[in-house]
């Protein structure tokens, strides 16, 4: 996500959850792709759901 932040879709179905890129847990670099899994929780955000403790799984 070029713009740093991007939406997380829950495997669930349930509603997209945005993410920003400090919330990524990576030592080298913090971007996602699409189609790629992750693991996050949830926590109440300024505006709304966000992602937090992202970590890649693929």
């Amino acid at each position: 996500a070029d713009k740093g932040f991007c939406f997380i879709s829950p495997v669930d179905g349930s509603k997209d959850v945005f993410v920003h890129f400090s919330a990524i847990q990576n030592d080298n670099f913090r971007t996602l792709f699409e189609g790629q899994k992750v693991t996050f929780s949830v926590e109440s955000g300024a505006k709304g759901p966000a992602a937090a403790n992202v970590i890649i799984t693929d």
